[in-house]
């Protein structure tokens, strides 16, 4: 197929922002290119979805600051003004995708309480809907839904699942494959639901699904016997055959539990009796991508393995319904693709030389006759653009920040470097304007075993913008890049998986690149945590230390969550600093200036790790700033336009300030 970019009618641009007033951004030294305000603003478009047929297409939107989201659905032959604009009214829209031509599934949610009581204890309520663009009408069901399948030969339905208590995608869930969950039938016209499985028992989890509904393999850990067990079944059969255990108590399993990606990943469409399997077997260090067997129970032919990285995941053909195999994905400088289909290479390569800045450029949606398509693309120097294809045209529909001038974003260097003790980390460098050396922060962010490769990083770059080189390592214990990086994390918060941060900062002053006297750490979570550890550390590299959402107090979230029936992983939680180093415990170590920063609403690292914090810091006689951001959650998804107006502005004047004599 062959692209021309053309623009189309004006009105296209209403997917934009609309009626975003900015305030003047803070007086600081160092001071952002881009003003705060346009940094604090929620994604702006949040998704953008061709319909099965081609005929219409919805944006999920904000149209200011402080507004919420909404849902607009426009016909393809008609860009000109929305067909429909609908919000859920006292709640918010917060997902949307086509799952028929006239159907529509999603999730919305409404803050109903102040406090948070306990972990992932939620300020929020949720509830998920259909809307029938046909009768225009939306049907709820309360509780929190996920889409396991769309059922594409059932139009009338598709296959959720509940009760999986932690609704962050983004982050590590330990206890995920051990939490029970029921899979339903939901009935798009009456919002009925209909029990399909509860699993329970010997099946705890199921992976994977066909698009007739059928479950296909599972996992099951039996806590008795100590064992982590697959299971699998064939086409039409009522019971589950066991594919391979593992002992559970051998932290060397951990790595397959918390991976989220090992198991079956699809389907050969032409045989129902082979699946694609992710896994390591024999013995292999980097997860590949195999043909399994359901008929034998066994492993085939390799299909493909990464040198440096492990198959995350695969790629389907982009018009839906067709489970053709076209690529398998792994992480490098951004998601790479290795291709088994050249036909679906090409069109990616075409796009990808149509649209500006192009760097992980995807299909997100595609009509079923092939011929409409959005596209969606996200890098270095595009926050997320959205694109329609529509009669071998290519047009902009709109940004997750349209106000970001692209030229004025920073490149990002994908780098791997050797640790002391000779371990290779990947990491990613946001290299800002100017020549170096460059004032350095160190940027870490949660897991610590989520593989954070970065691609658009906002914090990286409003950092960049602000002239500080940004440095984002993978450390040991994250994953994506194979077993033995990841088990070298293990018992090592706080010390080789701090070294590892240590180490990358002086590669980039041996390069040349950063400022050995203008070095700072900047963390979220996990990354929080570090940012603790950074404080008290011999050598000290760093001139101060921002901490946002830190877990300050590792042996006490440790306690509050413990379940000491998961020996293993109860062994592995234990270790995640609360028998390394302890933060609150090396407060009388302190050397550097320190920023931190809470939100009073957290449910991940609760609002206490601040408290106990700051008094055990006070107490030390030890000087710092502990910031609250009132009514703020643990996950980007969750901050507001105010939330992020505030700590952005403050990390700079901190920076620029107060991060050791004269500021970074």
């Amino acid at each position: 197929m062959k692209f021309l970019k053309t623009p189309l009618w004006a009105a296209m641009v209403g997917v934009s922002v609309i009626g975003l007033s900015l305030a003047a951004p803070a007086d600081t030294q160092a001071q952002s290119a881009v003003p705060i305000d346009v940094w604090a603003l929620r994604e702006v478009v949040n998704a953008v979805q061709v319909s099965p047929d081609g005929k219409h297409v919805l944006v999920h939107k904000i149209e200011s600051k402080d507004g919420e989201y909404i849902l607009e659905i426009y016909k393809t032959n008609d860009l000109s003004k929305p067909f429909r604009r609908l919000n859920a009214d006292p709640m918010e829209i917060i997902s949307a995708q086509w799952v028929s031509n006239d159907f529509i599934f999603g999730s919305a949610w409404q803050v109903n309480r102040t406090t948070v009581k306990g972990p992932e204890q939620d300020v929020r309520d949720y509830l998920a809907y259909s809307y029938s663009l046909e009768a225009n009408k939306f049907t709820r069901v309360d509780g929190n839904f996920g889409i396991v399948n769309t059922l594409p030969n059932d139009p009338d339905h598709v296959l959720i699942s509940t009760g999986t208590a932690v609704a962050d995608p983004t982050g590590v869930d330990p206890l995920a494959a051990f939490r029970p969950r029921s899979y339903y039938k939901f009935n798009l016209k009456t919002g009925a639901r209909e029990l399909v499985l509860r699993t329970g028992g010997k099946i705890r989890s199921v992976s994977a699904w066909d698009n007739e509904g059928n479950p296909r393999f599972a996992v099951s850990p039996d806590l008795d016997a100590g064992k982590y067990i697959y299971y699998y079944r064939k086409p039409g059969d009522s019971d589950w055959t066991k594919f391979q255990e593992l002992d559970i108590e051998d932290p060397k399993n951990i790595y397959r539990v918390l991976s989220g990606f090992h198991g079956i990943a699809g389907f050969d469409p032409n045989n129902p009796n082979i699946g694609y399997l992710i896994d390591n077997p024999n013995g292999e260090d980097k997860a590949g991508l195999y043909e399994f067997d359901f008929t034998t129970g066994q492993i085939g032919k390799k299909l493909f393995q990464a040198e440096d990285a492990d198959v995350m995941g695969i790629q389907l053909h982009s018009i839906p319904g067709n489970e053709k195999l076209v690529a398998a994905r792994y992480p490098g400088q951004k998601m790479e693709r290795f291709w088994f289909d050249e036909e679906e290479k090409a069109l990616h390569e075409a796009l990808e030389q149509q649209i500006p800045y192009a760097w992980q450029v995807s299909i997100s949606s595609r009509s079923l006759d092939g011929k409409t398509m959005i596209v969606t693309n996200r890098g270095p120097h595009d926050p997320g653009s959205f694109w329609l294809v529509m009669d071998g045209k290519l047009a902009k529909l709109g940004s997750r920040n349209p106000l970001v001038d692209p030229a004025q974003l920073s490149d990002v260097k994908y780098i791997r470097y050797k640790a002391r003790d000779g371990l290779i980390i990947p990491g990613y460098v946001t290299i800002p304007k100017g020549k170096p050396p460059f004032p350095l922060i160190v940027q870490h962010n949660g897991g610590p075993a989520v593989n954070g490769m970065v691609s658009y990083d906002e914090m990286g770059q409003m950092l960049a913008s602000a002239g500080y080189m940004v440095f984002h390592p993978e450390n040991r214990i994250s994953t994506g890049w194979g077993q033995r990086h990841f088990d070298a994390g293990y018992k090592q918060h706080g010390l080789a998986m701090q070294d590892d941060k240590d180490d990358g900062v002086k590669y980039l002053i041996e390069q040349g690149l950063a400022d050995p006297n203008r070095v700072a750490f900047f963390g979220w979570s996990y990354g929080g945590y570090a940012a603790l550890v950074a404080l008290s550390r011999e050598e000290q590299l760093y001139q101060c230390a921002i901490a946002v959402a830190a877990v300050a107090d590792a042996e006490k979230q440790y306690l509050g969550r413990r379940d000491p029936t998961l020996k293993t992983l109860d062994d592995w939680n234990r270790h995640r600093g609360g028998t390394t180093v302890n933060p609150i415990n090396e407060v009388s170590k302190v050397n550097i200036p320190l920023l931190m920063v809470h939100g009073d609403v957290d449910r991940r690292v609760m609002y206490y790790h601040l408290k106990d914090y700051q008094k055990a810091f006070e107490a030390a006689g030890k000087t710092g700033e502990f910031i609250t951001l009132k009514g703020a959650d643990h996950f980007g998804n969750t901050l507001m336009f105010s939330h992020q107006q505030q700590l952005y502005t403050k990390m700079l004047d901190f920076l620029a300030n107060d991060c050791g004599p004269g500021g970074l």
